[in-house]
């Protein structure tokens, strides 16, 4: 089993990962495990990447869903930022930000403007949207 390396070529300081089920408690539970991991590793400034972890969360389970297939969430730290990862079963819905937002439709510009870089990674089943948040 090799160990993750980050972005800049450095190996993680630590690894979360848990299975969730699509649902809106799903998400909440997440962002809940999230925050305590990131307490845990010892970070103080995490705001920034608890609700990026919201809002992937939240899109997972509302446009990634599939009936009876859970979501993951992923959080890698290094050493100056976390890389937050959520996958879920539906590859052909990629997220894409509005670009005439209403009252839905602001939570990819958000973590576009809080995260360091943003993106998506197709895998075996589904899809993986990423963010690279700088946590203190």
């Amino acid at each position: 089993m090799t160990t993750p390396t980050s972005e800049s070529g450095g190996e993680f300081r630590g690894v979360f990962a848990q299975r969730l089920s699509s649902t809106r408690r799903g998400a909440r539970l997440a962002r809940l495990l999230a925050v305590q991991q990131m307490r845990d590793w010892g970070l103080t400034d995490t705001d920034a990447a608890e609700l990026v972890v919201a809002e992937l969360a939240s899109n997972a389970v509302t446009h990634g869903r599939v009936p009876g297939r859970d979501f993951e969430v992923r959080l890698l730290l290094a050493e100056d930022h976390v890389r937050v990862e959520l996958s879920d079963t539906r590859a052909e819905r990629e997220p894409e930000p509005n670009p005439y937002p209403d009252e839905h439709g602001y939570g990819l510009p958000l973590v576009a403007a809080l995260a360091i870089a943003w993106g998506v990674k197709s895998r075996c089943v589904g899809k993986t949207v990423w963010a690279t948040v700088a946590v203190g």
